[in-house]
């Protein structure tokens, strides 16, 4: 039962509970325990490798499988509690309602944050990115809220909120992916190949993670069709729904993860320019730097030439 549901039906704790149900409150202790310990590990390799790239970004998507935990937290104590204890919370049912919005929200916002390239391409947002993606999370969020509490054409403008936040990730994904390629036609036509793997891993990650939303979207479509809710199936259908989004964010925490995957990968820019990067940022330093040392060169070469034509004379 979705978060809306519980805290609609725990409002009569006097009713009759369907026995299908008894399952729940297992499945969500063994859901539970699953994403407890990811969350656990996640947070642990983020810090035993805290010191080969910048992890920023790692440290922002670990807070999506600790709200997860905790929704999956409350949802145990809520149906326990009314199994066992013949005790409906309604305040506990309201938490996972809240605790599903921020869930999404969160999983949105970490999106978002990938497909402009935080931490990957760049190493913060510019201010518009941060507005943008602030005033995206805030819509998502009250949508969430007015379409779990079938407020009337909040349908409509959760819809709306989905198609713009998956246009905007999409949009910024192609657009990154567009600046690699440049980036590696570049390195190989100058024949420079020590940034030559890091931004093939950079690369590679947006293709994976471009799969890996054209999914989310599907799941999206998915869980929202209107579907049979007979109580006698739910609790199978919880299961494929729980499995398929930890698998999902599985997916995506491994590829993203903290690890030493090139000497040159934490090479970027502070904040990404609005021209077209085209060569490597440590290829542009490089070459600037040499630049420089040319023009003291020349310098310190034409005192040198006037020194010596003074002492000739």
């Amino acid at each position: 039962m979705g978060a809306e549901e519980v805290y609609k039906g725990s409002t009569s704790a006097s009713a009759e509970l369907n026995e299908s149900y008894r399952l729940l409150p297992t499945i969500y202790l063994w859901f539970l325990t699953v994403w407890a310990v990811s969350a656990l590990s996640w947070a642990i390799n983020t810090y035993r490798r805290r010191h080969f790239q910048t992890n920023n970004l790692q440290w922002t998507l670990a807070s999506v499988p600790l709200i997860k935990a905790l929704q999956l937290g409350l949802s145990f104590l809520f149906w326990y509690s009314c199994y066992n204890l013949h005790s409906c919370s309604l305040w506990m049912s309201f938490g996972v309602y809240i605790t599903g919005v921020l869930l999404q929200t969160a999983s949105f916002v970490s999106f978002l944050l990938i497909s402009h390239g935080y931490s990957i391409m760049c190493e913060r947002l510019s201010v518009p990115e941060r507005r943008t993606m602030a005033a995206l999370g805030c819509v998502l969020y009250l949508t969430l809220v007015g379409y779990k509490a079938s407020v009337p054409y909040f349908t409509v403008l959760l819809l709306l909120s989905y198609f713009i936040s998956f246009y905007v990730i999409f949009h910024h994904i192609a657009r990154n992916l567009v600046v690699l390629r440049e980036q590696l036609s570049f390195i190989e036509d100058e024949d420079v190949h020590a940034m030559h793997d890091a931004v093939y891993t950079k690369y590679t990650m947006f293709k994976k993670f471009q799969g890996v939303m054209q999914i989310v979207v599907v799941a999206e479509i998915m869980i929202y069709m209107k579907m049979d809710d007979a109580a006698d199936n739910y609790w199978y259908r919880l299961i494929v729904r729980e499995w398929a989004q930890f698998f999902i964010f599985l997916y995506i925490g491994w590829t993203f993860r903290s690890r030493d995957i090139s000497p040159h990968f934490s090479v970027m820019p502070i904040v990404k320019s609005k021209e077209e990067i085209i060569g490597p940022p440590i290829y542009r330093i490089v070459c600037h730097f040499f630049l420089n040392y040319l023009q003291e060169a020349n310098h310190i070469m034409l005192l040198l030439l006037a020194a010596s034509s003074i002492t000739k004379e």
